[in-house]
Protein backbone atom coordinates (compact mmCIF):
# COMPACT_ATOMS: atom_id res chain seq x y z
CA UNK A 1 0.00 0.00 0.00
CA UNK A 2 2.87 2.33 0.90
CA UNK A 3 4.51 1.67 -2.49
CA UNK A 4 1.28 2.53 -4.31
CA UNK A 5 0.91 5.74 -2.34
CA UNK A 6 4.52 6.72 -3.09
CA UNK A 7 3.98 6.08 -6.80
CA UNK A 8 0.87 8.27 -6.85
CA UNK A 9 2.69 10.93 -4.86
CA UNK A 10 5.55 10.96 -7.39
CA UNK A 11 3.08 11.28 -10.27
CA UNK A 12 1.63 14.34 -8.53
CA UNK A 13 5.10 15.78 -8.13
CA UNK A 14 5.93 15.25 -11.79
CA UNK A 15 2.73 16.92 -12.93
CA UNK A 16 3.39 19.80 -10.55
CA UNK A 17 6.65 20.51 -12.37
CA UNK A 18 4.58 21.78 -15.28
CA UNK A 19 6.98 20.49 -17.91
CA UNK A 20 9.72 23.00 -17.05
CA UNK A 21 12.92 21.54 -18.42
CA UNK A 22 15.12 22.96 -15.65
CA UNK A 23 13.08 21.33 -12.88
CA UNK A 24 12.62 18.12 -14.83
CA UNK A 25 16.32 17.69 -15.48
CA UNK A 26 17.10 18.17 -11.80
CA UNK A 27 14.37 15.74 -10.82
CA UNK A 28 15.97 12.93 -12.86
CA UNK A 29 19.15 13.18 -10.75
CA UNK A 30 17.31 12.73 -7.47
CA UNK A 31 17.83 9.73 -5.23
CA UNK A 32 14.82 9.00 -3.05
CA UNK A 33 15.22 8.68 0.72
CA UNK A 34 12.85 5.78 1.45
CA UNK A 35 10.04 6.48 3.91
CA UNK A 36 7.88 3.61 5.14
CA UNK A 37 4.88 5.25 6.78
CA UNK A 38 4.59 9.00 6.08
CA UNK A 39 2.02 9.68 3.36
CA UNK A 40 2.44 13.45 3.11
CA UNK A 41 6.23 13.68 2.99
CA UNK A 42 8.70 12.84 0.25
CA UNK A 43 12.46 13.19 0.67
CA UNK A 44 15.18 12.91 -1.95
CA UNK A 45 18.78 13.95 -2.41
CA UNK A 46 20.96 15.27 -5.19
CA UNK A 47 24.69 15.85 -5.16
CA UNK A 48 24.23 19.39 -3.85
CA UNK A 49 21.03 19.52 -1.79
CA UNK A 50 18.11 17.62 -0.31
CA UNK A 51 14.54 18.10 -1.50
CA UNK A 52 11.59 17.79 0.85
CA UNK A 53 8.15 17.83 -0.73
CA UNK A 54 5.10 18.13 1.49
CA UNK A 55 1.84 16.90 0.04
CA UNK A 56 -1.17 19.05 0.86
CA UNK A 57 -3.10 16.92 3.39
CA UNK A 58 -6.34 18.79 2.62
CA UNK A 59 -6.02 18.35 -1.16
CA UNK A 60 -3.75 15.41 -1.88
CA UNK A 61 -3.57 16.26 -5.60
CA UNK A 62 -1.46 19.31 -4.71
CA UNK A 63 1.89 20.06 -3.11
CA UNK A 64 1.75 22.09 0.10
CA UNK A 65 5.40 23.13 -0.01
CA UNK A 66 8.75 22.20 -1.55
CA UNK A 67 11.97 22.83 0.37
CA UNK A 68 15.53 22.80 -0.91
CA UNK A 69 17.91 22.03 1.95
CA UNK A 70 21.42 23.22 1.07
CA UNK A 71 24.50 23.11 3.31
CA UNK A 72 25.21 26.66 4.49
CA UNK A 73 28.96 26.03 4.40
CA UNK A 74 28.99 25.17 0.70
CA UNK A 75 28.39 27.44 -2.31
CA UNK A 76 24.90 27.28 -3.79
CA UNK A 77 24.65 25.27 -6.99
CA UNK A 78 23.37 26.91 -10.12
CA UNK A 79 19.93 26.23 -11.60
CA UNK A 80 18.15 25.39 -8.37
CA UNK A 81 14.64 24.05 -8.97
CA UNK A 82 11.59 25.87 -7.68
CA UNK A 83 11.15 25.72 -3.91
CA UNK A 84 11.95 27.46 -0.64
CA UNK A 85 15.70 27.52 -0.03
CA UNK A 86 16.73 26.55 3.51
CA UNK A 87 20.41 26.77 4.47
CA UNK A 88 21.19 23.94 6.85
CA UNK A 89 21.87 23.09 9.55
CA UNK A 90 19.53 25.55 11.22
CA UNK A 91 21.08 27.16 14.30
CA UNK A 92 18.62 29.92 15.26
CA UNK A 93 15.11 28.70 14.49
CA UNK A 94 11.84 29.96 15.90
CA UNK A 95 9.67 27.02 16.97
CA UNK A 96 5.96 27.59 17.53
CA UNK A 97 5.10 24.20 19.02
CA UNK A 98 6.12 22.49 22.25
CA UNK A 99 5.83 19.20 20.34
CA UNK A 100 8.72 20.11 18.08
CA UNK A 101 10.73 21.59 20.93
CA UNK A 102 10.47 18.20 22.62
CA UNK A 103 11.66 16.39 19.50
CA UNK A 104 14.60 18.73 19.04
CA UNK A 105 15.66 17.98 22.59
CA UNK A 106 15.58 14.24 21.84
CA UNK A 107 17.75 14.53 18.72
CA UNK A 108 20.26 16.89 20.34
CA UNK A 109 19.19 20.06 18.52
CA UNK A 110 17.73 22.06 21.42
CA UNK A 111 20.66 24.50 21.17
CA UNK A 112 19.40 25.48 17.71
CA UNK A 113 16.19 27.02 19.05
CA UNK A 114 16.55 30.79 18.98
CA UNK A 115 12.94 31.69 19.69
CA UNK A 116 9.64 30.16 20.76
CA UNK A 117 5.95 30.99 20.89
CA UNK A 118 3.43 30.33 23.64
CA UNK A 119 5.96 29.80 26.43
CA UNK A 120 3.20 29.00 28.93
CA UNK A 121 2.51 25.72 27.11
CA UNK A 122 6.15 24.58 27.06
CA UNK A 123 7.31 22.40 29.95
CA UNK A 124 10.95 21.87 28.97
CA UNK A 125 13.16 23.37 31.70
CA UNK A 126 15.87 24.21 29.15
CA UNK A 127 13.43 26.36 27.18
CA UNK A 128 12.16 28.18 30.27
CA UNK A 129 15.73 28.76 31.48
CA UNK A 130 16.79 29.99 28.03
CA UNK A 131 13.97 32.53 27.99
CA UNK A 132 14.97 33.71 31.45
CA UNK A 133 18.66 34.16 30.67
CA UNK A 134 18.10 35.61 27.21
CA UNK A 135 19.54 32.81 25.06
CA UNK A 136 16.04 32.07 23.73
CA UNK A 137 13.59 34.79 22.71
CA UNK A 138 9.92 34.54 23.63
CA UNK A 139 8.18 36.02 20.58
CA UNK A 140 4.72 35.86 22.13
CA UNK A 141 1.45 34.34 21.01
CA UNK A 142 1.65 31.94 18.08
CA UNK A 143 -1.50 33.42 16.56
CA UNK A 144 -0.08 36.94 16.72
CA UNK A 145 3.70 36.86 17.31
CA UNK A 146 5.82 39.92 18.04
CA UNK A 147 7.16 40.79 14.58
CA UNK A 148 9.75 43.25 15.92
CA UNK A 149 11.25 40.58 18.17
CA UNK A 150 11.38 38.16 15.24
CA UNK A 151 13.17 40.74 13.07
CA UNK A 152 15.69 41.51 15.83
CA UNK A 153 16.42 37.80 16.29
CA UNK A 154 17.33 37.21 12.59
CA UNK A 155 16.16 33.57 12.67
CA UNK A 156 17.17 31.17 9.91
CA UNK A 157 13.71 29.53 9.80
CA UNK A 158 10.30 29.49 11.47
CA UNK A 159 8.67 26.15 12.28
CA UNK A 160 4.88 26.26 12.60
CA UNK A 161 1.87 24.03 12.05
CA UNK A 162 -0.32 24.81 9.02
CA UNK A 163 -4.11 24.75 9.12
CA UNK A 164 -6.70 24.29 6.40
CA UNK A 165 -7.99 27.60 5.03
CA UNK A 166 -5.86 29.54 7.51
CA UNK A 167 -5.47 32.43 5.08
CA UNK A 168 -1.70 32.41 5.41
CA UNK A 169 0.65 33.54 8.14
CA UNK A 170 0.17 37.29 8.08
CA UNK A 171 3.16 39.59 8.48
CA UNK A 172 5.49 36.65 9.18
CA UNK A 173 5.25 35.69 5.51
CA UNK A 174 6.68 39.05 4.44
CA UNK A 175 9.91 38.71 6.45
CA UNK A 176 11.77 36.63 3.86
CA UNK A 177 12.42 33.94 6.45
CA UNK A 178 11.83 30.29 5.41
CA UNK A 179 8.58 29.03 6.95
CA UNK A 180 8.69 25.30 7.63
CA UNK A 181 5.12 23.99 7.56
CA UNK A 182 5.03 21.20 10.13
CA UNK A 183 2.09 19.22 8.77
CA UNK A 184 3.13 16.01 10.51
CA UNK A 185 -0.02 16.11 12.66
CA UNK A 186 -2.14 15.45 9.56
CA UNK A 187 -0.64 12.01 8.95
CA UNK A 188 -3.07 9.12 9.28
CA UNK A 189 -0.87 6.78 11.33
CA UNK A 190 1.19 7.23 14.46
CA UNK A 191 4.34 5.92 12.80
CA UNK A 192 3.62 8.12 9.76
CA UNK A 193 3.70 11.20 11.95
CA UNK A 194 6.74 10.02 13.91
CA UNK A 195 8.64 9.42 10.67
CA UNK A 196 8.64 13.18 10.04
CA UNK A 197 11.43 13.37 12.62
CA UNK A 198 13.74 12.32 9.78
CA UNK A 199 12.87 15.56 7.94
CA UNK A 200 13.49 17.62 11.07
CA UNK A 201 16.77 15.80 11.60
CA UNK A 202 17.89 16.92 8.12
CA UNK A 203 16.91 20.52 8.89
CA UNK A 204 18.99 20.66 12.06
CA UNK A 205 21.98 18.59 10.95
CA UNK A 206 21.01 15.67 13.16
CA UNK A 207 19.86 13.20 10.51
CA UNK A 208 21.73 10.25 11.98
CA UNK A 209 20.28 10.75 15.46
CA UNK A 210 16.77 11.25 14.05
CA UNK A 211 17.02 8.12 11.89
CA UNK A 212 18.28 6.10 14.84
CA UNK A 213 15.52 7.37 17.12
CA UNK A 214 12.84 6.57 14.55
CA UNK A 215 14.20 3.05 14.06
CA UNK A 216 13.90 2.49 17.81
CA UNK A 217 10.35 3.92 17.94
CA UNK A 218 9.29 1.81 14.95
CA UNK A 219 10.68 -1.39 16.48
CA UNK A 220 9.03 -0.79 19.85
CA UNK A 221 5.70 0.21 18.31
CA UNK A 222 5.46 -2.80 16.01
CA UNK A 223 6.40 -5.21 18.79
CA UNK A 224 3.63 -3.80 20.99
CA UNK A 225 1.15 -3.90 18.12
CA UNK A 226 2.00 -7.56 17.49
CA UNK A 227 1.34 -8.30 21.16
CA UNK A 228 -2.38 -7.51 20.82
CA UNK A 229 -2.96 -8.67 17.23
CA UNK A 230 -3.94 -12.25 18.21
CA UNK A 231 -6.61 -10.97 20.64
CA UNK A 232 -10.10 -11.12 19.17
CA UNK A 233 -11.81 -9.00 21.84
CA UNK A 234 -11.76 -5.29 21.03
CA UNK A 235 -13.36 -3.03 23.65
CA UNK A 236 -15.02 0.14 22.38
CA UNK A 237 -13.65 3.58 23.24
CA UNK A 238 -14.59 7.25 23.05
CA UNK A 239 -12.34 10.20 23.85
CA UNK A 240 -12.11 13.86 24.80
CA UNK A 241 -14.66 16.18 26.46
CA UNK A 242 -17.25 18.69 25.38
CA UNK A 243 -15.70 22.13 24.82
CA UNK A 244 -18.27 24.91 24.73
CA UNK A 245 -20.98 24.00 22.25
CA UNK A 246 -18.94 21.32 20.47
CA UNK A 247 -17.25 18.04 21.32
CA UNK A 248 -14.07 17.73 19.26
CA UNK A 249 -13.40 14.07 18.54
CA UNK A 250 -10.45 12.65 16.59
CA UNK A 251 -11.42 11.87 13.01
CA UNK A 252 -11.59 8.25 11.95
CA UNK A 253 -8.47 8.67 9.79
CA UNK A 254 -6.47 10.46 12.49
CA UNK A 255 -3.36 9.16 14.20
CA UNK A 256 -5.41 8.86 17.41
CA UNK A 257 -7.97 6.61 15.74
CA UNK A 258 -5.24 4.45 14.25
CA UNK A 259 -3.40 4.05 17.53
CA UNK A 260 -6.62 2.99 19.26
CA UNK A 261 -6.96 0.26 16.65
CA UNK A 262 -3.30 -0.74 17.03
CA UNK A 263 -3.90 -1.02 20.78
CA UNK A 264 -6.70 -3.50 20.14
CA UNK A 265 -9.71 -1.24 20.65
CA UNK A 266 -12.76 -0.35 18.59
CA UNK A 267 -12.95 3.45 18.24
CA UNK A 268 -16.61 4.43 17.92
CA UNK A 269 -15.88 7.03 15.19
CA UNK A 270 -13.52 4.82 13.20
CA UNK A 271 -15.72 5.10 10.10
CA UNK A 272 -15.29 8.89 9.95
CA UNK A 273 -13.17 10.05 6.99
CA UNK A 274 -11.41 13.04 8.61
CA UNK A 275 -7.75 13.00 9.69
CA UNK A 276 -8.07 16.00 12.03
CA UNK A 277 -10.48 16.81 14.85
CA UNK A 278 -14.21 16.86 14.12
CA UNK A 279 -16.63 19.14 16.05
CA UNK A 280 -19.79 17.25 17.00
CA UNK A 281 -22.87 18.00 19.06
CA UNK A 282 -23.04 16.31 22.45
CA UNK A 283 -26.11 14.37 21.30
CA UNK A 284 -24.17 12.91 18.37
CA UNK A 285 -21.35 11.71 20.60
CA UNK A 286 -23.77 10.33 23.18
CA UNK A 287 -25.78 8.48 20.56
CA UNK A 288 -22.65 6.85 19.17
CA UNK A 289 -20.64 6.35 22.33
CA UNK A 290 -23.00 6.01 25.27
CA UNK A 291 -22.23 2.27 25.53
CA UNK A 292 -18.46 2.51 24.96
CA UNK A 293 -16.41 0.37 27.32
CA UNK A 294 -13.75 3.02 27.88
CA UNK A 295 -13.56 6.79 27.83
CA UNK A 296 -10.22 8.61 27.58
CA UNK A 297 -10.04 12.29 28.47
CA UNK A 298 -7.27 14.90 28.46
CA UNK A 299 -7.33 18.08 30.51
CA UNK A 300 -4.95 20.60 32.08
CA UNK A 301 -5.51 21.61 35.70
CA UNK A 302 -3.69 21.70 39.04
CA UNK A 303 -5.65 18.84 40.64
CA UNK A 304 -6.58 15.61 38.87
CA UNK A 305 -10.16 15.47 37.65
CA UNK A 306 -12.67 13.20 39.44
CA UNK A 307 -16.03 11.65 38.61
CA UNK A 308 -17.83 14.12 40.86
CA UNK A 309 -16.10 17.05 39.18
CA UNK A 310 -16.89 15.65 35.74
CA UNK A 311 -20.56 15.47 36.65
CA UNK A 312 -20.45 19.04 37.97
CA UNK A 313 -18.86 20.17 34.73
CA UNK A 314 -21.70 18.70 32.68
CA UNK A 315 -24.36 16.49 34.26
CA UNK A 316 -25.20 14.47 31.07
CA UNK A 317 -21.70 12.95 31.20
CA UNK A 318 -23.09 10.64 33.88
CA UNK A 319 -25.25 8.94 31.26
CA UNK A 320 -22.29 7.22 29.57
CA UNK A 321 -21.67 3.58 30.37
CA UNK A 322 -17.97 4.33 30.97
CA UNK A 323 -19.01 6.84 33.65
CA UNK A 324 -21.42 4.44 35.31
CA UNK A 325 -18.93 1.55 35.26
CA UNK A 326 -16.01 3.76 36.33
CA UNK A 327 -13.86 3.05 33.28
CA UNK A 328 -12.76 6.61 32.49
CA UNK A 329 -9.04 7.30 32.28
CA UNK A 330 -7.69 10.84 32.44
CA UNK A 331 -4.46 12.43 31.27
CA UNK A 332 -3.61 15.65 33.10
CA UNK A 333 -1.43 17.39 30.50
CA UNK A 334 -0.50 19.99 33.09
CA UNK A 335 1.45 17.31 34.94
CA UNK A 336 2.68 14.92 32.24
CA UNK A 337 4.39 15.64 28.91
CA UNK A 338 1.71 14.00 26.78
CA UNK A 339 1.73 16.52 23.94
CA UNK A 340 5.51 16.81 23.97
CA UNK A 341 6.12 13.04 23.88
CA UNK A 342 3.36 11.22 22.06
CA UNK A 343 3.62 12.60 18.48
CA UNK A 344 7.19 11.36 18.06
CA UNK A 345 7.10 8.59 20.67
CA UNK A 346 3.80 6.86 19.86
CA UNK A 347 5.29 3.65 21.25
CA UNK A 348 5.10 5.13 24.75
CA UNK A 349 1.44 6.06 24.28
CA UNK A 350 0.60 2.71 22.68
CA UNK A 351 1.94 0.94 25.76
CA UNK A 352 -0.42 2.94 27.98
CA UNK A 353 -3.40 2.21 25.76
CA UNK A 354 -2.72 -1.52 25.59
CA UNK A 355 -2.53 -1.67 29.38
CA UNK A 356 -5.87 0.17 29.65
CA UNK A 357 -7.75 -1.85 27.02
CA UNK A 358 -6.14 -5.22 27.84
CA UNK A 359 -5.06 -5.03 31.51
CA UNK A 360 -3.80 -8.63 31.66
CA UNK A 361 -1.03 -7.78 29.20
CA UNK A 362 2.24 -5.97 30.04
CA UNK A 363 2.42 -7.36 33.56
CA UNK A 364 4.01 -4.94 35.99
CA UNK A 365 3.75 -1.93 33.69
CA UNK A 366 2.66 1.34 35.31
CA UNK A 367 0.75 3.85 33.16
CA UNK A 368 2.88 6.78 32.02
CA UNK A 369 0.24 9.30 30.91
CA UNK A 370 -3.22 8.15 32.00
CA UNK A 371 -4.67 7.42 35.43
CA UNK A 372 -8.01 5.98 36.39
CA UNK A 373 -10.35 8.73 37.56
CA UNK A 374 -10.94 8.88 41.31
CA UNK A 375 -14.38 9.43 42.83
Amino acid sequence: MKQVTTFIFLLILLSACGGRSKTSSVFTTEKEIPLRYAENLNLSTTEDYTIARLRNPWDTTKILHTYLLADKDKPLPEDLPEGTLVRTPLNKAIVYSSVHCGLLQQIGALKSIGGICDLKYIKLPEIKEGCQNGTITDVGNGMNPDIEKIIDLHPDAILLSPFENSGGYGRVEKLNIPIIECADYMETSALGRAEWMRFYGLLFGEAQKADSLFAEVEKNYNELKALVSPISYAPSVISELKNGSAWYVPGGKSTSARIYADAGANYVFAADEHSGSVPLAFETVFDKGQNANFWLIKYNQAIDKTYSELKRDYAPYAGFRAFKERSIYGCNTGKVAFYEDSPFHPDWLLKDLIKIFHPTLLEGYELKYFTKLAE
